[in-house]
Formats: structure tokens, C-alpha cells, sequence
């Protein structure tokens, strides 16, 4: 996993400042804290900051074809790099690393812009034709690696996270008030825009083709299920099951690869467990763990992550915090998340990493993606329970449940989305959704709704799929989780950048391509049967882990909110952000309904729905001061802000030395 950068000219062949570039790379050196190397010629500029994973010689970047007419800087893992380096030089082509960066320009040789159907695993890339004056920017399928870009002063530029194209000093920080709604309304960062203004994401699966100063986004890949009914479903399901134990282990296999050790996350639930045994199973030893303890901050899972690696053999390293560990964790987080986070365990999952870290670990394997596949959520077992009163009893009962619930929050019912919201059809998780879009009645000012005017967070969703009506009520919630949650929380704001934060690695064997296709293949019931979540994913357990692992009840890791938030041992910048004077300069809380609403929450019986929804809007609203004070100035509280440092090329050590190539700007020989 690195870092990448880089410019384009839109509009002729001028030079990118080195400087500029080296100020863009510097921002993002937590990527890379190993090496950095910077491409520069008339009309484009590429950077990249490396955590040395692969090659770790020889697979410095950017990266070059022969005879230097295709470059490429990648950010993330080709993980079937030793099956195509074999195919590639069947073909002919002359290697000089053991790099899987160094495929893309093979590949994009071969294919052009197929290549990205032939390349699995997690990536932003960023690759130069020269000969053809193109510029090719993607993601990979699920949205592991993060690539954003803006628009300025007849620039393209682009980097892994939005810190290094505020560093390039052509862009002020904005406010993008659309991009804050769709985080109120789902908890979660969107996937097709950012919270700031002028600044895009590129969404999971596709990439833009710049050329002649145009900029045309194209999808290469989305997730698809078989219509309702024509799902995989046999009489004697065993089949499926060691279909799925296989594909496991190849997505695991994989995903040890390289050249440095790998350790794995683990809970006291079900995913990650399965992933820490079969990686074991693997190697022939047991993978080191590493796991989080909550000490009256949240449900506890010590005993059960100590019992499992017991179990398995793994040596156990355990990061224990409370609430104070975890508020004290917060102005980190959202300077890593560059966006307001929600759930505060993506704190204790930054502290996670740094033990990593610290312990001279790279990569570290965890379990995500498994509860979008097979429907471990509870709202999927809330969507099951209504689907099947609306097939005894007809719409009314849930209907009526709905409004009872809805308007127990006794807001306006005018910031409530349509009924049937996503493409004419209420999925599972709309029920939250719907109380989520409620609670801004209460905390958001005038001022917000004016600018908002008629905006709808679903035309933000992704959810654009021209099958989606075909498919069964259970696999239009588990699209719209791929799309929603796992993209803009698990994987952004838990994922690659608490991780990265600490120059972590994290790997997602559950999100392979080859599993993620079989689980969208076989019957909602394999899923969820009954009650009972994730039963496929429950068989293959029983078949590697002991009885008692393998049969645990799903927990949501979660630690404390409001209580970390809003408790007596709070620190004196939670009251400053919240403060009316604070409120009041952002301007995008009613500094009255704020103050009245955080008022009565400890008032309110703990486990009613407007005390729910209101402890997860209120810590929204302190996420979002936060997130304002660290990117646009400070002002808000006694903390610091964010800003980039500057570089000096003269002063800076990969500049010093002669270059073989006039534009390439780097000591590799």
C-alpha cells in the first residue's frame, strides 16, 4: 500500500511545479514512509510515497514500460501478480521488477483500458500514455484504495487522500454541505462526492480517461445478482459450501503474499475468526492477532478474542481503551478520515493499527465484507420479519409500524424521503435512514436547509444498477450496503485511513472478487435462514474453527458515542466546538436545537428510538465541528488545525543526484 499524486494539464504541455508535487506527496507521507519518487515531463507529473510490501529492492515507483512511453504509480496490491508477471513473459514482455505495480504498464500494453477486468485486488492507480497524451485514473472493484481529484487553473490533479490536493496550494478548503447531508442522513461518508467542495472521489469499479483535455468517467465493474428465483439453490446445499471453504482459502492465500509478514485482526465474532484460521491454516503456523479491548466504553469482546486465539494457537496482542481513551483519539481520527466519522470504534481501530505499527508489522488481515454478503446486520433481519407479514397481511401492518416508529421522533415530516426511496423499493436499511432524516429537524439551521433547497442524499447513493428490480428484497439491501456502508464507513472512515494512518495494510479476504461473485450468486436463504445470518459463512466455520467459536451470535463492534462525547470527564474542546459562538460560525447547526437537544438526552429513556437517533445525530453534529475546525482554519476550540508543510526541492534528498531521464526527477538508476 502506498501513496500517489500527481497533475495533468487540460489545456497544453505546461511543467508542474516540482515543488507543488513534492508538497502533495509530503502530505501523504503516512502512506509512504519508506521511499518517494516523483515523475515529472511537459504536460504531467506523477508522485508516489511507498510502503515497501513487494519487491522491496526493486519495486521503487512510478513505474515504466521499455522504452518509457507508459508510466504508472499505483497505491494498493495486484494480488495475482505472480500468475500475471508468467503470462506476461509468455507474451514476450521483459520485467525488471517482481512489482505487481510495475503489470499496469504491461497490461495497459495488451489490453488498454480492459486491463482493468484483468487486474483483482485493491488499487488507485494512476498510468501515463505518452505516445496517445492519455491519463488513466481507477479504483478497485469494492472501493479499498481511496483516489480523489479537482479541477483547477486547467489542472487535473489527484492524490490518495484529499490532505495532498489541499497541499498543492491551487485549492482552497471548502465546505461541500451536500456531501455533510448524505453523512446525517446514513452515517456515512458518500462515494460520489466528498465534504469538500470542488473536490471528487472517483466511485468504486470505474475510472476516468483524460485526453485532449477531456474528462470521461467510465465503469468497468459493479456488483450483480441473478434475478429472484434464479439464484444457485440445490437439495443438498454441501456443494455450495465447499465452494465457498475454497474460495476462502484462495482469497486468504492471496492475500499473505508478498515479502513481509502478515498478521490478523480479530474480534470475538465469527469473520474475522474464519479469517484468522484459515490464514494459519495457511502459513503451517499461527498468524500473530491483534485485537481491541473496551473497558466500559462499549460491548466487550476480550474474553472471546483471547479464547479464539487460544484456540488457534495466535499469539494475541490486546489494545484496551475507555471512553477518554477514545475522545482523546477523535481530532487524530478526523484528520486522517478528512471527514466528520460517526462511529467512534473507527478510533479504537486507529490505536489498532499504530500497535501494528509499533510491533514492526505491514499488513494486517481483518474480516470485512462478510456481513454485506451474507446479511449479517440486524436491519436485514428487521427487512425479513416485514417481508414476510407484507406476504401474510399486505402492506398495512409494516406501514403502520413505520409511522408509529417515524413519528415517535416527532419531527418535520417534510425532511422524510419518499416511502419506497431507492429505485421505487425500501430496503432494509432505509427503516434507519428515514430516522436518521428526522433527526435534522432538530439539530440543523436554516441557513442548512436554504443551501440544501430540494437535494436528496439518494441521488447520491450509487444506487443506479438497471437490474436492481429484478433481484429478491434481501440482495437490494445487501447492493445497497456494498454501495452505502462498506464503501463510505467500513472501508473509508474504519478502513484505509486508520489504517493507513499508521502506514498499515489492511487486507479484506471476505472482499476478494471470486467470493464477493459467489455470494451474490447463491439464494437469499444460504444468507440469511430464518434468524440465523451469515449460514453459509457458519458451516465453513464449523469446519474450522471449535464448535463453540464457530456458532457465535453476531456483535456490532461498537464503543461508546454520546457518553464519550457528553460524559463529566469530557475535554474542554467537546463544549468549545458545541458552544453557541462555535455552532454559530460554521453555521450548519441551529446553535439553540443543539443545545436544547444535548440537553435532554440524558433525560430520555435510553433505548427509545428518539434517543437512539439523537445520540448518533448529536455525535454527528461534534464530528462535524471537529471536521470544520481541523481543514478550515481552527477558530471553533483550543485544538490545532491541519494545514500542509512546504518543500523545498533543493533541500529534498530523492531530488539530489543525476537523473538517467530529464523528466524523471529521482535517484533510481
Amino acid at each position: 500500500m502506498c501513496g500517489i499524486a500527481g497533475a495533468f494539464d487540460l489545456q497544453g504541455r505546461r511543467e508542474f511545479p516540482t515543488s507543488r508535487l513534492l508538497a502533495m506527496t509530503a502530505a501523504i507521507a503516512h502512506r509512504g514512509p519508506e521511499d518517494e519518487q516523483v515523475h515529472i515531463e511537459p504536460g504531467v507529473a506523477l508522485g508516489a510515497r511507498r510502503l515497501a510490501i513487494v519487491d522491496l529492492a526493486g519495486g521503487r515507483q512510478p513505474l515504466s514500460n521499455e522504452d518509457g512511453t507508459v508510466w504508472v504509480a499505483q497505491n494498493g496490491e495486484i494480488f495475482e501478480y505472480p500468475e500475471l508477471q508468467q503470462e506476461l513473459i509468455a507474451r514476450g514482455h521483459t520485467l525488471s521488477t517482481r512489482c505487481d505495480t510495475e503489470l499496469w504498464v504491461h497490461l495497459y500494453e495488451d489490453l488498454g483500458q480492459g486491463m482493468f477486468a484483468k487486474t483483482r485486488g485493491q488499487f488507485a492507480v494512476s498510468l501515463w500514455d505518452r505516445k496517445e497524451r492519455t491519463l488513466i485514473l481507477g479504483r478497485d472493484r469494492v472501493g479499498i484504495c481511496p483516489l480523489y481529484y479537482a479541477e483547477v487553473d486547467g489542472w487535473l490533479i489527484w492524490g490518495s487522500e484529499i490532505k495532498a490536493i489541499l497541499a498543492s496550494g491551487m485549492i482552497d478548503a471548502r465546505p461541500d454541505r451536500k456531501g455533510i447531508d448524505v453523512f446525517f442522513n446514513t452515517f456515512c461518508a458518500s462515494t460520489s462526492r466528498t465534504f469538500f467542495e470542488g473536490i471528487k472521489i472517483i466511485p468504486p469499479g470505474r475510472y476516468l480517461v483524460v485526453r485532449d483535455g477531456r474528462i470521461e468517467m467510465k465503469q468497468y465493474w459493479d456488483l450483480d445478482f441473478p434475478d429472484a428465483g434464479q439464484e444457485r439453490r440445490l437439495s443438498d446445499p454441501t456443494p455450495l459450501i465447499d465452494e465457498l471453504e475454497h474460495l476462502m482459502r484462495q482469497a486468504v492465500e492471496r492475500r499473505l503474499r508478498g515479502d513481509v509478514p502478515v498478521v490478523s485482526y480479530i474480534s470475538g465474532g465469527l469473520d474475522s475468526t474464519v479469517v484468522l484460521g484459515l490464514s494459519s491454516r495457511e502459513r503451517g503456523y499461527a498468524v500473530p492477532s491483534f485485537t481491541i479491548g473496551l473497558n466500559r466504553a462499549g460491548p466487550d469482546e476480550r474474553s472471546q478474542a483471547a479464547e479464539s486465539a487460544e484456540a488457534l494457537g495466535s499469539k494475541l496482542t490486546m489494545v484496551t481503551m475507555d471512553r477518554t481513551d477514545i475522545i482523546n483519539a477523535y481530532p487524530e481520527l478526523i484528520r486522517a478520515a478528512e471527514g466528520p466519522v460517526m462511529d467512534s470504534s473507527a478510533a479504537c481501530l486507529m490505536q489498532l493499527a499504530k500497535a501494528v505499527h509499533q510491533q514492526g508489522y505491514k499488513v494486517a488481515l481483518t474480516g470485512e465484507g462478510a456481513d454485506e454478503a451474507l446479511a449479517g446486520y440486524p436491519w436485514f433481519k428487521t427487512q425479513q420479519i416485514r417481508q414476510k407479514l407484507i406476504n401474510r397481511f399486505g402492506t398495512g401492518i409494516p406501514s403502520a409500524i413505520r409511522n408509529m416508529v417515524v413519528g415517535s421522533m416527532r419531527g418535520n415530516p417534510a425532511h422524510l424521503p419518499t416511502r419506497y426511496a431507492t429505485q421505487g423499493f425500501r430496503t432494509a436499511q432505509q427503516d434507519v435512514y428515514d430516522l436518521m432524516a428526522q433527526a435534522r429537524s432538530f439539530v440543523y439551521s436554516g441557513d442548512m436547509w436554504k443551501h440544501l433547497g430540494s437535494y436528496s442524499v439518494y441521488e447520491d447513493l450509487g444506487i443506479d444498477h438497471d437490474r436492481f428490480k429484478h433481484w429478491a428484497p434481501l440482495n437490494q439491501s445487501l447492493y445497497v450496503g456494498y454501495k452505502v456502508m462498506l464503501a463510505g464507513l467500513l472501508l473509508h472512515g474504519k478502513g484505509d485511513r486508520v489504517a493507513m494512518n499508521s502506514s498499515v495494510e489492511g487486507r479484506y479476504p471476505l472482499l476478494d472478487d471470486d467470493v464477493i461473485a459467489f455470494c451474490a450468486s447463491i439464494a437469499p436463504e444460504y444468507k440469511l435462514k430464518g434468524l440465523t445470518d451469515k449460514w453459509i459463512l457458519r458451516q465453513v466455520a464449523a469446519r474450522t474453527l471449535p464448535k463453540k467459536i464457530a456458532n457465535r451470535p453476531k456483535t456490532m463492534f461498537r464503543a461508546s458515542r454520546s457518553e464519550a462525547f457528553f460524559d463529566k470527564g469530557r475535554p474542554a474542546w467537546v463544549d468549545q466546538l458545541l458552544s453557541r459562538e462555535s455552532l454559530a460560525k460554521t453555521g450548519y447547526f441551529d446553535p439553540d436545537g443543539v443545545i436544547r437537544e444535548r440537553q435532554a438526552l440524558a433525560g430520555r429513556l435510553r433505548f427509545t428510538p428518539r434517543r437512539i437517533i439523537m445520540d448518533l445525530s448529536l455525535t454527528c453534529v461534534a464530528a462535524t465541528q471537529l471536521w470544520h475546525h481541523t481543514f478550515f482554519g481552527g477558530g471553533l476550540c483550543d485544538l490545532p488545525s491541519w494545514s500542509p508543510e512546504r518543500v523545498s526541492p533543493a533541500a529534498h534528498p530523492t531530488l539530489n543526484g543525476s537523473s538517467t531521464h530529464r523528466e524523471t526527477l529521482s535517484t533510481r538508476s
